[in-house]
């Protein structure tokens, strides 16, 4: 038979477990600054962008991605527990140019609120819809300006993360930023991600050299390539969805004129990515002989590395353009 316990000992039991109580609600009422270690938490919109600002950053803030890996920014829509991350948030990385669809109502809320928010797409050179590519068709006829500007030309195009110097141009911003929002001095690890960065566009035009002018030729998922091909010298022939969005409808008339295209162009392959339609691009390879090649464009390989990520993005193009 087990022993009685005594006053003495109910009392040290008693107050064990209270202890154990209190312990499990401070616990549970960690603060999300206490669960950074004190450091101050900048939250990032998607992932390609939240590598780089990671490779920035290192252990002097906490960073926080509310994208998963792989999801399509255009398609998200944020849960109450991304909102609520955003808006304990010291500071939000955006990139901004309607990209995160459907984040748009909950980054108000924050900017509302007094939360700092960087968007990214205001710290580089911008492009615009342009020549060679399915949206001009739309806006033919246009007149241009006088001082040579496109002004005839379709919207901003938000994919800035396909060009290695314009995410320089990022890191180049965002480090003052975090400096005076949040007393950080990033001086010397801004400077390596801008030298990593430099290095990285050298590395990628190198990766590209053995595909001769007459097969630079991109045929894309939607409109996501435009900086990549303006960095690199590619033209941009179309898109399966010729629109800047993944959630935009496949047409049939645009999958004819763009069939027709790479018939006439003989381009070498057309390239899938996240949003991509099942069996649309299949289908354009049967009819033109074209290789069906997959890219990635918003996911991050297994290391999270940014530079794996465009790397990768280069070797696709390379295996399916070279001769």
């Amino acid at each position: 038979m087990p022993p009685v316990p005594t006053p003495r000992r109910r009392m040290r039991a008693v107050a064990v477990l209270a202890t154990a109580l209190t312990l499990g609600a401070v616990v549970a009422g960690c603060s999300d600054d206490d669960a950074a270690g004190g450091r101050p938490t900048v939250v990032v919109t998607t992932t390609v962008l939240g590598a780089v600002v990671q490779d920035l950053v290192g252990d002097a803030a906490e960073v926080r991605v509310l994208m998963p890996n792989g999801a399509d920014p255009h398609d998200f829509q944020p849960s109450a527990k991304d909102v609520g991350a955003l808006e304990d948030a010291d500071l939000v990385v955006e990139n901004g140019l309607d990209l995160e669809e459907g984040l748009e109502d909950a980054l108000g809320r924050v900017r509302d609120g007094g939360t700092p928010v960087f968007t990214a797409t205001d710290h580089v050179t911008l492009r615009a819809i342009g020549e060679g590519e399915h949206a001009e068709e739309e806006h033919a006829g246009e007149e241009h300006a006088e001082d040579g500007e496109e002004h005839g030309h379709g919207p901003e195009d938000p994919h800035i993360w396909m060009d290695p110097l314009a995410m320089r141009d990022v890191v180049t911003a965002l480090a003052p930023v975090l400096q005076d929002d949040l007393g950080l001095d990033l001086t010397t690890r801004a400077a390596d991600a801008e030298a990593g960065l430099t290095a990285l566009d050298a590395e990628v035009r190198d990766t590209l050299a053995d595909i001769p002018p007459a097969r630079r030729l991109l045929v894309t998922g939607h409109e996501s390539m435009g900086y990549f091909a303006d960095r690199y010298d590619f033209r941009l022939v179309g898109a399966l969805i010729p629109s800047l969005s993944s959630q935009a409808q496949v047409s049939a008339s645009n999958l004819a004129a763009l069939r027709a295209q790479v018939e006439a162009l003989d381009v070498p392959a057309v390239f899938t990515e996240a949003g991509t339609p099942d069996g649309v691009a299949e289908a354009i390879g049967d009819q033109t002989g074209a290789r069906v090649a997959e890219i990635g464009t918003h996911a991050l390989p297994g290391d999270g590395s940014y530079a794996t990520f465009l790397r990768e993005a280069a070797a696709a193009v390379d295996a399916g353009l070279a001769p």
